[in-house]
């Protein structure tokens, strides 16, 4: 099957064979496809390697065969954000994230522009936290496992902004203690839920929410973006540098 001006992103890419990539690609259409592109190592190929780097809005010609297509051509759509630094590290982290919790050739239309709205918000003056739990919930919601942000598991009353809740993945919020990890507060759940920004202590609450989530998803797997993140806020630590409120780590 021949793929026209498929709207994609490349989320990963490792050397194939010889001369060519292995490319993970987001597409609006078909969902995550693993795309061989042929040549592209070579230092005379048609097709520069530049073109298929992260984060580039491109409209890919691919045939698609089996489990893998062939990348027929890419074309740059429009100029890529600018992630640096810790915008950087959370544009990997998106990346990881979809790759680890996608199967290849699953459409999500939902999904292609939820990350497609991100990356701007990623490279803007926008709090990268926030950007992250926003698409953390809306890749959840995508998939199938939307998050129940507005009751609580057990009764199915509202939640109580002042309660706290730890929330449970198979059933959903459910009450306890401030003390016991990861609590949140029902009202920085239910900012989640209406798409309200929290202060840094609902943003820090909601992240360890939401890796424990993602967590269950990945059959209790890690991500290798949280490991690289540990790193680079130890060694910013170290260096008596202050981690920023924007920063990717929440």
């Amino acid at each position: 099957m021949r793929l026209e001006q498929q709207p994609a992103y490349v989320l990963h890419a490792r050397p194939y064979r010889e001369t060519s990539l292995l490319l993970e690609c987001l597409t609006r259409d078909h969902g995550r496809l693993g795309v061989v592109a042929r040549g592209v190592r070579r230092e005379r190929s048609r097709l520069q390697r530049s073109q298929l780097e992260p984060f580039q809005p491109l409209a890919l010609d691919l045939l698609l065969r089996g489990e893998l297509a062939t990348l027929l051509s890419a074309e740059t759509i429009a100029m890529p954000p600018r992630l640096l630094g810790d915008a950087g590290l959370a544009g990997l982290y998106l990346n990881e994230l979809v790759v680890r919790l996608t199967g290849r050739q699953d459409p999500h239309p939902e999904l292609f522009t939820a990350y497609a709205q991100t990356l701007p918000r990623l490279a803007s003056r926008e709090s990268l936290a926030w950007s992250l739990r926003r698409f953390e919930r809306d890749l959840l919601e995508a998939l199938g496992y939307g998050l129940q942000l507005e009751i609580e598991a057990e009764t199915g009353d509202p939640l109580a902004p002042g309660q706290f809740y730890r929330y449970q993945v198979e059933q959903g919020a459910v009450p306890c203690a401030a003390s016991a990890p990861p609590a949140s507060r029902g009202s920085d759940l239910l900012a989640l839920a209406q798409d309200r920004m929290p202060d840094a202590a609902g943003l820090a609450a909601l992240r360890n929410m939401m890796r424990e989530v993602i967590r269950f998803h990945l059959g209790g797997a890690e991500l290798r973006a949280w490991r690289v993140l540990a790193v680079a806020m130890s060694s910013r630590k170290g260096n008596g540098q202050k981690p920023g409120g924007g920063s990717p780590a929440g």
